[in-house]
């Protein structure tokens, strides 16, 4: 059995006890073993700042920029080798594998073109000199500068190369040394990219280490330059949050947390017509890529009375023809959830869900896979609920089940009372809305924009366009209020800056341009 070592300390270091076992999710066989048992922490901090961060802070922006292009173009080539592992590991069909992979990989091209965009050194201006004395020879402006600490990346189960490439991504590019944890039961892929990129020398020594299984006392080991982005629960996030050391030495915590995700259908729309199609092959998708396990996925559908049935129908029929199964079989179009835990907590889920709806597609319960041995695996057909008092439907606006599930939610067709349906949960990372009424679209802006991260507007004009709600993109905001974590992620520069210090800086106007002239945008 092969088991999965840690890059620690400019190491791999080999555990000898306290295994967790990755299986294939589609058979149960076992796959590997992994562990952090033996890993000093103290060490990992001490080398990510003593190596990594010096090193990455000599260079310029644009020749971090030019190392994560690099990072890019050796996991591109081993694209193939990396589908075969999550297939294996997270039970993923090669569109969802590639998903992740190429999403990953897109992900630290894009920052790296970021990064031409910026000319000289290190340092990043913000905004421009403004005049701080009645002469204006005295003056002031904010820079962005590194933070001297280390980058700590806790990432979920679901996307082993995403999430991994796109907080590296940033954090690299901002100058910070990275330790990044994959999640254990899916860490195989994860663990394979971060072999492939050291061993292309592409990185300084001490610009990145990987840590397969517990984080032991690292947490507690952070001071005020370090930041933590993690990924996950939001039950993990507030445990996690409430560490004494965190809270002491206010190290920068960045969270995306659970979201329970609304597309809305406006009344305008028509069924039948070019939008009424397009979102209902947004929601198919996005209940069933992956498993609907992504932070992204649709979980409540908002439909105007009047379209309910139409809606209601077209679903069952489209959700209904999903194959699920092994994705090592062709015919398979919907995978396994990812572990047993997840396949319990679904399960446990939908039954919380039907206190307030009604299961109208689906069993609820796992179901034999196509391809896989009979009793083995971790599946879950596409089910579909509805619920007939929508504001009254207290467990499908609370309770998240990460699985390819979804509860249709009627409304009277008013833009307020959609957007007051989407707040109920208290916070999401994305809402799609579909329609062709620019006025209904702005009311429900209005009305809702402050409860979600990320606002996906299907229209006419955007069929054969937009990439559908699910695809966080690099160059958008990806993170959302309240019970979606509060952080912020992606968005060009503003992933960047969560691992840097703005300041102001202030003295002679002439001497400011002088220190602050290397690092201007280019034109």
């Amino acid at each position: 059995m092969k088991t999965l070592e840690s890059y620690v300390d400019g190491r791999w270091h080999e555990p000898t006890s306290d295994f967790v076992t990755l299986i294939n999710p589609s058979t149960e066989e076992v796959l590997a073993q992994a562990s952090s048992r033996g890993v000093d922490f103290g060490a990992v901090l001490q080398y990510a700042k003593r190596r990594g961060g010096p090193a990455l802070r000599a260079m310029s922006l644009v020749e971090r920029g030019a190392m994560l292009k690099s990072m890019s173009k050796v996991l591109r080539e081993k694209r193939d080798e990396l589908l075969d592992l999550s297939r294996l590991n997270n039970g993923t069909t090669p569109s969802d594998g590639s998903f992740d992979i190429d999403g990953g990989g897109a992900t630290l091209a894009y920052y790296a073109s970021l990064a031409r965009g910026f000319e000289g050194g290190a340092l990043m201006t913000d905004g421009a000199a403004v005049p701080l004395s009645r002469s204006g020879e005295f003056g002031g402006r904010h820079i962005w500068v590194s933070r001297r600490g280390v980058a700590v990346h806790i990432n979920a189960f679901n996307f082993p190369v995403w999430g991994f490439a796109e907080k590296a991504a940033a954090a690299l590019l901002a100058g910070m040394p990275v330790v990044t944890k994959p999640a254990t039961s899916t860490a195989l892929v994860a663990q394979r990219c971060v072999e492939i990129v050291l061993e292309a020398g592409v990185l300084p020594d001490g610009a990145l280490q990987l840590i397969c299984g517990s984080t032991g006392d690292l947490l507690d080991r952070l001071g005020p330059q370090d930041v933590v982005a993690f990924t996950g629960s939001a039950a993990t996030a507030a445990r996690l949050r409430r560490g004494e050391r965190l809270i002491t030495a206010n190290s920068r915590f960045n969270v995306e947390a659970d979201s329970l995700n609304a597309a809305v259908l406006a009344p305008d729309v028509k069924t039948g017509s070019p939008v009424f199609e397009l979102f209902l092959d947004d929601v198919v998708r996005e209940m069933t890529q992956k498993a609907g396990q992504k932070c992204t996925a649709v979980r409540r559908l908002l439909i105007p009375g009047s379209l309910l049935t139409d809606v209601r129908d077209a679903l069952e029929g489209r959700l209904g023809s999903i194959v699920t199964g092994n994705p090592a079989e062709v015919a398979v179009d919907m995978g396994p959830l990812a572990s047993s835990q997840q396949l319990e907590d679904a399960v446990a889920g939908i039954v919380e869900l039907q206190q307030d709806a009604r299961l109208i597609l689906g069993s609820g319960k796992r179901v034999d896979g196509v391809g896989s041995p009979a009793g083995k695996g971790f599946f879950l057909e596409p089910t579909l609920l509805e619920a007939p008092d929508s504001r009254g439907a207290t467990a499908v606006h609370d309770r998240e089940v990460f699985g390819p599930v979804a509860t249709l939610l009627p409304y009277d067709g008013a833009a307020a009372a959609a957007a007051d349906l989407m707040s109920m949960a208290g916070g999401t990372l994305v809402t799609s809305v579909y329609s062709d009424d620019e006025e209904w679209i702005g009311a429900f802006v209005e009305c809702g924009a402050s409860d979600t991260g990320r606002i996906y507007i299907g229209s006419e004009a955007t069929i054969g366009e937009g990439l559908g709600s699910g695809a966080a993109l690099p160059q958008s905001l990806h993170g959302g209020p309240g019970r979606a974590g509060g952080g912020e992620e992606l968005g060009g520069m503003v992933g960047v800056q969560l691992y840097m210090q703005r300041l102001a800086i202030q003295g002679g106007q002439g001497m400011l341009g002088r220190l602050t002239g290397e690092s201007q945008p280019a034109e």
